[in-house]
């Protein structure tokens, strides 16, 4: 028979009912066997009750500098936190349902544009990348220090970044002036390049300058963000600069010799840079130019 079988001589199949009971994963009771046997979290088992949720009380620093009679002030805001809830989302939430003029900035919202950047409960943060399972019901937001204010949460970062990469020439002072679009890539070493890309992953957030106490008693230190760029270009082969280049660059109060070592930067960088790392060795490699100069 070569033609199509008829429906109708199909017998039709009854699937067996299946055990739900055996599908349970039984909790392993030895932590370091390795067995991968752990008990689900609470939320992700089914039939387990959800955990608890809290209402969220946020007291956010106000203060509109461009809008005439408006002074700091502190506003509370309450809201059902929800599971997987970020600050940024809850801010979403308030600026949505509570107060349309409540001003932070946000790009992204994955931890690359650096723009919701904030103190949070007195420490700089990533508004995106933080949790509010991981903060208490009650906790304070505030501006970054240092930056010009914008309003409420929102701060000018980009204008003092500018500045600071204009003063450390923040880009490749290539060997040839000549731009030839055809001539293929210089060749790298894999580890050199990886350490280059390490201090590249930096997104501008501010949130080391903020926790800088050098930059907060003088307004003219670069701060560890420029740093690592002198860092960054020292290390690029491309780059034609000399130490006596860079020495002119960051060799005062200003810069490398100006930081007080009290690695705050590095606490809080979002992106975990080695800050400490590259501050210590620009500051080992200008001590060396210095010492040739005299």
């Amino acid at each position: 028979h070569t033609g199509p079988i008829p429906m109708s001589t199909i017998a039709p199949v009854n699937p067996a009912p299946i055990d739900s009971s055996r599908l349970v994963r039984e909790p392993c009771t030895d932590p370091a066997c390795g067995c991968g046997k752990r008990s689900l979290p609470a939320n992700a088992r089914a039939g387990s009750s959800q955990r608890e949720q809290r209402t969220l009380k946020i007291t956010v620093l106000r203060f509109n500098p461009h809008e005439p009679g408006s002074r700091p002030h502190l506003q509370t805001f309450a809201l059902e936190e929800a599971d997987g809830m970020t600050l940024y989302m809850a801010l979403n939430e308030i600026r949505e349902t509570q107060d349309p003029s409540l001003q932070f900035d946000f790009v992204c919202r994955a931890g690359i544009c650096g723009s919701c950047a904030m103190l949070i409960n007195g420490k700089p943060a990533l508004a995106c990348r933080t949790l509010t399972q991981n903060l208490d019901a009650e906790f304070s937001l505030a501006p970054l220090p240092f930056f010009e204010l914008i309003g409420d949460l929102s701060v000018d970062t980009g204008k003092w970044m500018r500045g600071m990469s204009e003063r450390v020439q923040a880009w490749v002072h290539l060997k040839s002036h000549e731009v030839d679009l055809t001539r293929i890539e210089a060749r790298m070493d894999p580890d050199l390049a990886e350490k280059i890309y390490e201090l590249d992953r930096c997104v501008e957030c501010g949130c080391c300058v903020a926790a800088c106490g050098t930059a907060r008693m003088r307004p003219g230190f670069l701060g560890a963000v420029a740093l690592a760029k002198v860092a960054r270009f020292k290390l690029d082969p491309r780059d034609e600069r000399s130490d006596a280049d860079f020495f002119e660059i960051v060799g005062d109060d200003d810069g490398v010799f100006g930081c007080m070592s009290l690695l705050a930067c590095h606490d809080v960088c979002p992106k975990n840079l080695p800050l400490a790392t590259q501050i210590a060795y620009v500051r080992r490699e200008m001590v060396r130019q210095g010492f040739a100069k005299a």
